[in-house]
């Protein structure tokens, strides 16, 4: 196996595509999710834990269209010198607004997503982490959106 490459059994396949495409939307969906796969509700818990520890899941829960909803989002792109990366991310972290914060090796180094209720809402966070952290921010805005679904051969 590569370094840095997830392996996944049959089942965290199938666990996967269940929680990505057809998350049951009950009390128990993690019951449900075991009852469809014959295993039991703690195996399917542990192993997303497993999953997420090892970097395969980022996060379990909805994806909501801001535009759609009457909001506004953006891609946001900030240079930081690497001694300040986690002190950055840690004030760009703290505005429930950002999502999708990544570290990239590029001189735009710290890149995450915006969604706010309004325009305005987005231009002041843009202008506070730019005020606190003193850095070159390109702010990105989307003009064309895609959707990228993965499915796992099981």
């Amino acid at each position: 196996m590569m370094p840095g490459v997830i392996e996944l059994s049959e089942t965290d396949r199938k666990i996967l595509n269940l929680i990505q495409l057809d998350f049951p939307l009950t009390v128990h969906p993690y019951a449900d999710i075991a009852a469809q796969l014959g295993i039991t509700e703690n195996e399917v818990i542990d192993r997303l834990k497993r999953l997420t520890i090892e970097g395969a899941v980022r996060r379990i829960g909805p994806i909501l269209n801001s535009k759609g909803m009457g909001g506004s989002n953006t891609l946001v792109a900030v240079k930081v010198p690497p001694a300040q990366i986690d002190a950055a991310a840690a004030f760009i972290n703290r505005y429930p607004e950002v999502s999708h914060n990544y570290l990239r090796t590029a001189g735009f180094n710290i890149w995450f997503t915006l969604s706010a209720p309004t325009r305005e809402r987005i231009d002041t966070i843009i202008k506070e982490i730019e005020d606190e952290l003193k850095c070159p921010v390109l702010d990105l805005p989307t003009v064309r959106q895609y959707k990228i679904q993965v499915r796992f051969v099981v």
